[in-house]
């Protein structure tokens, strides 16, 4: 990664606990050449911080609002450009949803007068310089002696109260390579230099960024590559990874902002939100001072909090991520990507669950027999019985099973000794499923939270005791009690003993085990329904988190 990579984290920048240390932001006291970024940064699509690169621009000096930056931009700019500026009417927060702000002409006299006007309508840049001037006035009447420490830290105007409305230059073109009508700032594409690492890159766009009062953008993501410059003040930036997608809950894909997430930054409802509560363990938050540079990757979630006066350029442009997609690949990529994504949500469900991992087992922890199988008319063990062969834990795991099917025939009046072919047809006609967070699917599934824990040998021999010492007991709790996350849970055991047992023992294991059923075709499709309903479950919640699609199961 070059000499001048720092991997120590800096004072005031954080990194999430859970936050793979392979996607913590690489750190530059140098900017690397262009092969070595090339070869090294880009390719790994993570986040990297270059300290001073922008230092000895002409604009760090020449745009600085603290040292008659404002008066130069205007002269330079000119009095008579008009630029488009952002407004909010939520305060020092610029949401991604295009309802809480515009694009607008002038501060209007009210929100009517703003929705009837034409976005496209400009304020001239002089306005804007001088509202910045008049905030720095302002700065300076309340307290000229701390004036410095005032703007880097906190605002101090009546103008920043929150039910002001602030104007924002945001993305304002210095170089637009689709539209070179649109750059109303490109004369000051003379104060800025293309950063070395960076020539030879065909830039979608190089964009001016300038707030008057503290701000802050709402989180989002971007689609192009992005190398973010401050020239002047300070920006806090947070990055989340696109991993980060379900705790982030972004908009919907066939909505206005879709790159936003729909998580208020101010006031994040978890009750409506519950992943939300997780996203800061995935963040990593990087400050950039005037001269500081970060190459922020397509597709990486990115809020900034930009101190009062700020000033920054970025430059845009297109990587190979998409370029190289085939457009006649594109249903068998979306398939893919899918299918990749739904199943990782099942292995976290059903192998790798932090809530129901295997605890240490002894002898003390075992319930008497008599308590585990209330109901039931005891079993006098024999020296040969194949309960004696069973650990502990497993002996334990057995016990929560029959008491499982006892109470859930005494609810249904019914003995737990049942020969019923009911296969269990209320349970896979569920007029609506709905998607569930995280693992609540397993929290619902009260045979799939017993067996998890079990390892598959042990889970065999307890599949036998039950053959030979519970035979209806099996029976019922196949046919009856299975849910759709216990089916997965137990076929993915069988798959297990599979790998660790013969052809002929699995042969002999399988015969035995579907000898208890009546209709032994009955079980299997128990079985295989009950896995394809966990597998639309799983579906079902993976497009919820990483698109905000809700679909129904087809009938």
């Amino acid at each position: 990664m070059g000499e001048g990579m720092q991997e120590a984290a800096e004072e005031g920048e954080f990194v999430g606990a859970r936050l793979d240390a392979g996607l913590r932001a690489a750190r530059f006291a140098s900017p690397p050449s262009t092969d070595d970024f090339a070869a090294d940064v880009e390719p790994r699509n993570v986040p990297a911080v270059f300290r001073g690169v922008a230092k000895e621009w002409a604009a760090s000096t020449r745009w600085d609002p603290l040292h008659g930056g404002l008066d130069y931009l205007l002269g330079k700019v000119g009095s008579d450009v008009a630029v488009e500026a952002m407004m909010s009417d939520t305060g020092h927060v610029f949401y991604g949803d295009l309802r809480s702000h515009e694009r607008v002409g002038f501060r209007f006299r009210s929100r009517s007068e703003l929705l009837l006007a034409s976005c496209e309508v400009s304020v001239p840049f002089s306005t804007f310089i001088q509202s910045c001037k008049s905030y720095l006035s302002c700065m300076h009447a309340a307290s000229d002696s701390s004036i410095h420490q005032r703007i880097l830290e906190e605002p101090t105007c009546s103008s920043n109260s929150e039910s002001s409305e602030q104007v924002y230059l945001a993305q304002v073109s210095i170089m637009n390579a689709e539209n070179k009508d649109r750059c109303s700032l490109e004369v000051l594409k003379e104060d800025i230099q293309e950063p070395i690492f960076l020539r030879g890159k065909s830039f979608s766009s190089i964009n001016f960024w300038m707030n008057g009062a503290h701000l802050r953008s709402s989180t989002h993501y971007d689609p192009h590559h992005n190398l973010l410059c401050v020239v002047a003040g300070r920006k806090k930036v947070t990055l989340w990874p696109p991993s980060a997608s379900p705790f982030l809950y972004p908009m919907p894909v066939y909505g206005e902002a879709s790159n936003h997430s729909s998580v208020s930054i101010e006031e994040p409802d978890f009750s409506s939100y519950t992943r939300a509560r997780y996203m800061k363990e995935y963040s990593e938050r990087v400050v950039l001072n005037c001269g500081d540079v970060l190459f922020i990757p397509e597709g990486w979630y990115h809020q900034v909090d930009s101190d009062d006066l700020t000033i920054a350029v970025n430059f845009w442009w297109k990587s190979r991520i998409m370029t190289q997609m085939l457009e006649h690949m594109d249903a068998y990529y979306l398939r893919r990507i899918l299918s990749r994504l739904v199943d990782k949500e099942m292995n976290i469900l059903v192998q790798k669950s932090p809530f129901y991992r295997s605890k240490d087992c002894t002898t003390t922890n075992i319930q008497p027999m008599d308590k585990a199988l209330t109901g039931f008319q005891l079993f006098n063990l024999q020296k040969d019985s194949p309960l004696q062969t069973l650990e502990p834990c497993t002996l334990q795991a057995l016990y929560k099973l029959i008491s499982l099917v006892h109470d859930g025939a005494e609810v249904k009046n019914d003995t737990a000794e049942s020969t019923s072919q009911d296969t269990s047809s209320n349970q896979r006609e569920e007029t609506k499923i709905t998607a569930a967070d995280d693992l609540s699917l397993l929290d619902k599934d009260p045979v799939a939270k017993i067996i998890l824990p079990v390892g598959p040998l042990e889970l065999r021999s307890m599949m036998l005791a039950m053959v030979h010492t519970f035979p209806r007991t099996l029976e019922t709790l196949v046919l009856n009690m299975l849910g759709p996350v216990g089916a997965e849970i137990l076929t993915r055991k069988f798959d297990e003993i599979d790998q660790q047992t013969t052809k002929e023992e699995q042969a002999e294991f399988y015969k035995t085990f579907y000898s208890v059923f009546e209709d032994q075709y009955a079980a299997m499709d128990v079985l295989l329904n009950g896995k394809e309903l966990f597998s639309f479950q799983v579906f079902q919640n993976t497009l919820d988190k990483y698109l905000r699609v809700h679909v129904e199961r087809p009938s």
